[in-house]
């Protein structure tokens, strides 16, 4: 089970230091998944300072593909390694859609994160309109085919993804159990045509809209493995509730 916080663009170092020692107060509710947060860069050593005993695992938000350069205002895999941290998500929705990141960028951050032995956390997830239009298949395909262009059979059999239909996050509305066990059958026939057989080993998280009353739906499915959680990560209390309901339900 695997539960993974994307605090986005909240939370300074203060409240992140108070957080992080929170949760890990309450190991003994959450020791049977693997947690991870992910805050703002800015509290990243925070976050790491204030780790104890693997409880929590730390990630980060974003990252660029090169080592070190002249690209101003960018993180690069290895300051992030050196940072403590284990997981980073790529390729969010907002990230594609307000930051206008390519699937072709997706893929050399992809590459870059396996190169330097830090783990993925791959989104794919169709729009509102895509949905609409009857594309959902043919968008989440594109994306995990593209994503994961020249990505070596061993670390496709070791990713994790999470799928994220854009139309559900932030908005309260998440996805039905149906729609996310049709995503993650897509997801694994799709890398099974990369590489036969590794697509029954991926580990897929559902995130969009997930809350404590409803995360059991999701993690009680066969394909479904854990989740990407965003507003419900927030306040400690709320995501322990979360953490606990999804244990239940797995």
């Amino acid at each position: 089970m695997i539960i993974a916080a994307n605090w986005k663009m909240f939370k300074t170092v203060s409240e992140t230091a108070e957080f992080v020692e929170s949760l890990q107060n309450q190991q003994e509710k959450i020791k049977g998944a693997r947690v991870i947060v992910c805050p703002p860069f800015t509290s990243l050593a925070a976050a790491r300072e204030r780790q104890q005993e693997k409880v929590v695992a730390l990630g980060a938000q974003n990252v660029h593909w090169e080592s070190e350069g002249a690209f101003t205002g960018e993180i690069s895999p290895v300051m992030l390694k050196d940072l403590g941290v284990s997981y980073v998500v790529v390729g969010h929705s907002e990230r594609r859609h307000v930051m206008g990141e390519t699937d072709e960028f997706i893929n050399l951050k992809l590459k870059a994160l396996f190169e330097h032995g830090l783990s993925p956390i791959f989104c794919v997830g169709e729009t509102e309109q895509q949905r609409e239009d009857g594309r959902t298949a043919e968008v989440l395909k594109d994306q995990v085919r593209l994503g994961l262009r020249e990505i070596s059979p061993s670390h496709l059999a070791s990713m994790i993804l999470a799928y994220e239909p854009v139309w559900a996050i932030g908005s309260g509305k998440a996805a039905t159990a149906e729609d996310a066990g049709e995503a993650s059958r897509l997801i694994r026939e799709t890398v099974d045509e990369l590489r036969p057989g590794a697509g029954e080993k991926l580990k897929i998280l559902y995130g969009g809209s997930v809350k404590p009353h409803n995360i059991g739906q999701f993690v009680s499915l066969a394909g479904i493995q854990g989740a990407l959680v965003g507003g419900a990560s927030l306040k400690v209390d709320t995501f322990v509730e979360l953490i606990k309901e999804a244990q239940e339900a797995s």
